[in-house]
């Protein structure tokens, strides 16, 4: 029998698939890459197993779309009934492949049943990410419980897989869950991508770490909730299965897709994930409205003044901020309809009166006239039932009317145009009148039930408001961190990491969050000096220094800063301003840290002639001293002069003669990486950050 075969390659890996029968194909090869010259048909036929006892007499193939008509002993790609609800299940034919430059589309269909099925693969050369997706369309309208992008197989030779979890100011942690026998099943039903269900999943191979070894990343750009299978089969075999949730198409329809699926190979370890991740995203997903202009130093007013907004008090807010080095100013909530406090006027889209007699062009011009640009909070997609959007419109709220609330409102139903409409006119309006050039977009509640149409619906009004204000930037925030993916990330250029401006949480966070999301895109705020989540209270070079790690901004208020505060918060904010070029295109290395206490990453530049390194600690080391901190990402012939940035931080903890405490040291690359850097010791709750430039 004739097998097909067809490859995508870029630099760091290969993925091949292989069909015949007229079948649908399956991926035979995925991981680095392969000879140009190899004979594709000898890798298919050396993926064949064995057939033994207590088995079929054939093994059911792991195909792009596993058919449980075929006897695939585990989880199908696609789950179908009719609208009468009986189960359907499809017998795919093979019908064409077409094969473009890095990319391939795979056609098949049940004419008994009248189904066509089409999978997409894209390989991008530059970022090395795969983009898969699959969609089917159907003569008769189905309901649909499951549609998986194109599925991969897993490794063998991998011990467990990493998947994210976390909650409201504890987002992005990392779980660590064996690979046995069955299924590994995640599923975010809560509306959204959820702080619970960050939609990533990173396999490493044995032994691998963050700067070695083979692994293998999953995105899956979807922000309503979606559902992953990692699954063994008892026959060994390994499979990898992403999509909506299940169950989210809640009507019969025709045509279904499943959202873009972005994945990866590396042989660097989790980092090479991590930095194609960080460069697709920044490069291929996010559109800029305006790519050559600086990330500006953020200033958000709601840990300042919360609902109390008074003009005055504003203004001298904003003058304070900017003589900080500040260059945006965001108006949070409370600023519309009679919003005194989180009960009510959600939906009314109209500035309140009371507290903007001259309405905002008293401060939007005081805000200009110090030279900074202004954004404003919205909360479209909620509504207060203290609202008079409500009582003018209950039919407009998604779910029961008995339905528990959140944070004491609803949801609006976004598949539904007047909605939508409403939204557009109301928000367009303040885009319009006012020089708004930021949103602040949040999201703070959970969905009554999941709807894949209410995401639609979010998605559609968004590219609406872009499309009718190109200019306006929008960040994406969900109590913080409740709704970061590809998918909202392809129509906003922000996300608020979390709620959570503790600077030691946010070291952590960021951490994580490293492995998916680039610098440029994640705000990171210095809080108030007692953190308003943990009332924990840190030093200002902490808080600075973490914010100074990624898209930088303070939220707090700043009349609150005593003169040592001020001068050391205008430090870091002048180096984040004359370094930010580099380092919001640089790649983010997670680095392995012999000890536990410190959690350390390198931003090192595109072309590695610079980095930075942040070497926080976060707790209290079992041993006395620091260990030295290996480095990643460098040429190890090349010689590299290390300063350290903070050195006026050195406090008494250090009293011995450390190199980098007495000015700047020049070692080999081959030595920073394979023996590291020797820290100063320091307290709890510092952190060190070290230039490093190539000679």
């Amino acid at each position: 029998m004739t097998t097909d075969c067809w490859r995508l390659d870029s630099f760091a890996q290969t993925l091949v698939l292989a069909g015949s029968g007229g079948r649908l194909p399956c991926v035979v090869y995925w991981g680095a890459p392969l000879p140009k010259a190899c004979d594709l048909s000898s890798i298919a036929a050396a993926e064949a197993r064995d057939v033994t006892g207590g088995m079929l007499d054939a093994n059911p193939a792991l195909s792009i779309c596993p058919e449980a008509d075929r006897g695939f002993p585990g989880q199908p790609g696609l789950a179908l009934r009719d609208a009468e609800g009986r189960v359907l299940r499809p017998r795919l034919r093979l019908l064409e492949v077409e094969a473009g430059e890095n990319a391939l589309t795979v056609k098949a269909g049940d004419d008994e049943i009248g189904l066509r099925y089409v999978a997409r693969f894209a390989i991008d050369a530059e970022t090395h990410v795969l983009t898969l997706s699959a969609e089917i369309e159907s003569d008769a309208p189905v309901m649909l419980d499951w549609l998986a992008a194109p599925v991969l197989p897993a490794p063998q030779l991998s011990d467990e897989m990493i998947d994210v979890s976390g909650r409201w100011i504890g987002e992005f942690r990392l779980q660590r869950t064996p690979w046995s026998a069955g299924i590994r099943m995640r599923e975010a039903r809560t509306g959204r991508s959820g702080h619970e269900h960050f939609p990533g999943l990173i396999v490493p191979g044995r032994g691998a770490t963050n700067t070695a070894g083979a692994a293998y990343g999953f995105h899956y750009g979807w922000s309503g909730g979606h559902r992953m299978v990692a699954e063994e089969l008892p026959d060994g075999r390994r499979q990898v299965q992403f999509g909506h949730a299940s169950g989210t198409e809640l009507a019969p329809l025709t045509r279904a897709a499943t959202a873009p699926l972005l994945v990866t190979f590396s042989r660097a370890g989790l980092n090479g994930c991590a930095t194609a991740f960080q460069r697709h995203i920044r490069d291929r997903i996010v559109q800029w409205p305006a790519p050559e202009r600086p990330r500006p130093v953020h200033y958000n007013c709601w840990e300042a003044v919360y609902f109390d907004h008074d003009v005055a008090e504003l203004k001298e807010i904003a003058t304070r901020a900017s003589a900080l080095g500040a260059e945006r100013f965001v108006l949070d909530d409370g600023w519309f309809g009679r919003r005194d406090d989180d009960t009510t006027s959600l939906g009314d889209w109209w500035i309140d009166e009371r507290k903007y007699p001259d309405g905002l062009a008293p401060l939007i011009d005081h805000v200009h006239d110090l030279g900074m640009s202004f954004g404003i909070w919205f909360e479209p997609e909620m509504i207060n039932a203290e609202s008079e959007t409500f009582r003018a419109h209950p039919d407009w709220a998604l779910g029961p009317m008995d339905q528990i609330e959140g944070r004491q409102q609803r949801v609006l139903d976004l598949a539904n145009e007047a909605v939508r409409d409403y939204l557009f006119d109301r928000i367009g309006a303040v885009l319009r009148d006012h020089a708004v050039d930021y949103v602040k977009w949040d999201h703070n509640r959970l969905l009554p039930y999941p709807d894949a149409a209410q995401t639609r619906g979010v998605y559609d009004l968004l590219d609406r408001l872009r499309a009718a204000h190109p200019k306006v930037e929008i960040e994406s925030c969900a109590s913080g961190g409740g709704r970061i993916d590809a998918g909202i990330l392809a129509r906003t250029q922000r996300v608020w990491l979390s709620d959570s401006n503790d600077a030691v949480e946010r070291l952590r966070i960021q951490h994580e969050a490293a492995l998916f999301l680039p610098a440029a895109i994640t705000g990171s705020h210095v809080g108030p000096r007692r953190c308003h989540t943990s009332g924990r209270v840190l030093s200002m070079p902490m808080r600075a220094w973490v914010a100074a790690q990624r898209h930088m901004g303070f939220e707090m208020d700043p009349r609150e800063l005593t003169e040592d505060e001020a001068q050391a918060l205008t430090r870091v904010t002048a180096w984040w301003k004359a370094n930010r070029d580099w380092m919001m295109r640089a790649e983010i290395h997670r680095l392995d840290s012999a000890d536990d206490a410190i959690i350390a990453e390198a931003q090192i530049a595109e072309a590695g002639a610079r980095f930075v390194v942040f070497a926080g600690r976060a707790g209290t080391s079992p041993q006395i001293l620091p260990r030295p901190l290996p480095l990643t990402g460098l040429e190890p012939d090349a010689l590299y002069r290390l300063e350290l940035v903070n050195g006026q931080d050195i406090g008494p903890a250090s009293r011995g003669d450390v190199a980098l405490a007495r000015g700047a040291v020049e070692l080999p690359g081959a030595y920073l990486m394979s023996h590291g850097i020797q820290l100063p010791a320091a307290f709890p709750e510092t952190i060190w950050v070290i230039e490093g430039r190539r000679i």
